[in-house]
């Protein structure tokens, strides 16, 4: 396992509670679904209830961080996990109208719960620690958590009802809350204490103070909202071409057992490449892969389409995360966290009204555009790797000659 040596014991154990929460956090894969099925809504109803749900989603990643800085990490996940559990395991018996308002609470505080346990797994490793083994460990507990998930549902679903989803999913959540009570120290820890201090300067300022977090952030968003057309526009592509749903339910299989296979000895092999280096490469394989559909929906096609996709998600997803955490100062470490995550589920409410209104407007542009936006995107990164960071800024400023450069390409020793 030396793949995951120097990973803190808190954070192999924040990973099996996400890998344990993951397995049961399948009530919005069959939420449309639910909504027209069980409650007997319209299509346009369940759209529009699930729509909010998914803006509280993305606010909870926003500003979950806040939170945490201000309240201490530990309280700010044990509430949001709380919240969260307590609405879903009441959501069947809830009428129609008062899903439109529980939804997005609950998707908020998961928000918030998200946020928080990113913000957990930087505090736990130690400056200069492994921070992207510690973020891939996490990621491939979720992923393997989420790839048990949706055919554990549907099983459930079938064999008992939609209701128990939410049952399910939200006494999970619960366990969840528990479980990091018990391992998460409740005094004395950066989990639990909070660094707020109300004389450290606002995070618009620290971001202004290193130009590269800003560019990766946008170029977050931007690659977000081309990478999930995989989950809105792909489909329907395929379909237009004459492939079947089984054809892109391997596509979707390949994605998730390349990154389970792949994404841990990645983040090892590569733990000392400049970080910026390595977003930038993964957010051009991100474009190449939709730049292979341009001459045609082979199956060939799709299928160097999805390994291209996968590469570059392997690639730019951990070590953006760890580069975030390397960069925050330590009172915004939750905030800082907080918009990386906000920025990287931005694509969630971008893609598909976006994707899906450039495929009917004019089909063949669709992935030429994607394909530029994501090399756009990379390109930006790699430049900015010659931006100066917060204590390059104050030694040019004239603080001397030794003053601590910080430079934005620092890489997390391993």
């Amino acid at each position: 396992m030396g793949m995951v040596r120097g990973v803190p014991r808190t954070v192999r154990l924040l990973a099996l509670g996400a890998f344990l929460n993951a397995v049961v956090s399948f009530t919005f894969v069959y939420l449309f679904v639910y909504l027209v099925g069980p409650r007997g809504l319209s299509v346009t109803q369940a759209g529009v209830i699930s729509g909010v749900g998914g803006i509280g989603l993305v606010a909870g990643n926003f500003t979950g961080g806040w939170f945490g800085d201000r309240f201490g990490h530990r309280r700010a996940l044990l509430t949001g996990a709380c919240v969260s559990g307590a609405v879903l395991v009441v959501l069947p018996v809830l009428p129609v109208a008062a899903l439109y308002a529980v939804l997005p609470v609950a998707q908020y505080a998961a928000g918030v719960v998200r946020a928080a346990n990113a913000a957990l797994v930087a505090v736990s490793v130690p400056e200069g620690g492994s921070r992207r083994q510690s973020f891939a460990l996490f990621r491939f507990a979720a992923n393997g958590g989420f790839a048990i998930g949706p055919p554990l549902g549907a099983l459930v679903a079938t064999r008992f009802s939609y209701d128990w989803l939410f049952a399910a999913d939200g006494l999970g959540t619960l366990l969840f809350a528990l479980y990091a009570a018990r391992i998460l120290p409740a005094r004395g820890s950066a989990h639990a204490v909070p660094a707020h201090d109300p004389d450290a300067p606002g995070l618009w300022r620290e971001l202004r103070a290193r130009p590269a977090v800003l560019v990766l952030l946008a170029a977050i968003v931007v690659v977000d909202t081309v990478y999930r057309q995989q989950y809105s526009t792909l489909p329907v592509f395929l379909a237009d071409h004459g492939h079947t749903t089984q054809l892109y339910g391997w596509l979707l299989a390949i994605n998730g057992g390349v990154i389970l296979c792949l994404e841990l000895p990645a983040a090892h092999a590569l733990r000392r490449r400049s970080p910026l280096g390595l977003v930038g490469a993964g957010l051009l394989l991100v474009g190449l892969g939709y730049a292979v559909l341009i001459p045609g929906a082979g199956v060939l096609f799709a299928v160097t389409m999805m390994f291209s996709l996968t590469l570059g998600e392997i690639l730019y997803k951990t070590p953006a995360t760890a580069y975030v955490a390397d960069q925050a100062p330590g009172h915004a470490q939750g905030r800082f966290q907080s918009v990386y995550a906000g920025a990287s589920i931005g694509g969630q409410v971008l893609a598909p009204p976006l994707g899906a209104a450039l495929y009917a407007a004019a089909p063949g542009l669709l992935w030429p555009v994607c394909a530029l936006l994501a090399a756009a995107a990379g390109g930006a990164v790699l430049a900015a790797r010659r931006l100066p960071g917060p204590g390059e800024r104050a030694r040019v400023a004239g603080k001397g000659p030794h003053a601590e450069t910080g430079s934005p390409e620092r890489a997390p020793a391993g």
